[in-house]
């Protein structure tokens, strides 16, 4: 799935397969989160390519929500009807001393919530309050239910790393196909 996000901030390309082996071709000038994405793809075994420019002189944070952006539509566009999924991911990531737990809901209703605190502002020159914004844009866009907690931890680096390695893995449970239905009561998930 391949989404196209142009605005007078950003320009992202991106191209999301959920049943790939781990591939990340990612260039664009937010060098932690090109980290971050990088693990997201291999725990999820996820291939993701994001080609990706914007107005990074005025901060990081335009690209690094629109990227979110970007990544929750191909999400949810690569789904389609959702027919045969399992809908429901968890993982509980230990990275050292840090345990990170992402929850996932497939269900067309978006929800976000982040329980993490997250000792410093920034991560080499990454504002660390840009990790929410991304997550929030992820569920938002994906139309998905996603809770994510910081356990416990004291690095922050291995704080946001946790949670993204424990997202990619929560969310290639909730894909994985198991059947042949669309996985709610009511019949439908948007």
């Amino acid at each position: 799935m391949t989404v196209r996000r142009v605005t007078g901030e950003t320009n992202v390309e991106l191209s999301l397969s959920l049943y790939g082996t781990g591939r990340a071709d990612l260039d664009f000038p937010v060098p932690f989160l090109r980290h971050m994405l990088h693990l997201f793809a291999v725990h999820g075994r996820f291939d993701l390519t994001v080609h990706a420019t914007g107005d990074v002189d005025v901060d990081d944070h335009h690209l690094v929500e629109d990227i979110g952006l970007s990544l929750g539509r191909a999400i949810h566009q690569a789904l389609g009807d959702k027919r045969g999924i399992r809908r429901y991911g968890e993982r509980h990531t230990p990275m050292d001393e840090t345990l990170a737990r992402a929850v996932i809901d497939l269900s067309g209703r978006p929800a976000f919530v982040m329980v993490a605190d997250i000792p410093d502002q920034r991560i080499g020159t990454f504002p660390t309050e840009l990790t929410r914004e991304f997550f929030k844009s992820v569920a938002n866009e994906a139309r998905m239910a996603l809770h994510l907690a910081v356990l416990y931890g004291e690095n922050s680096h291995h704080m946001v790393e946790g949670l993204f390695k424990a997202m990619g893995a929560a969310l290639a449970m909730a894909v994985e196909v198991i059947g042949d239905r669309v996985p709610s009561s009511k019949g439908v998930l948007e």
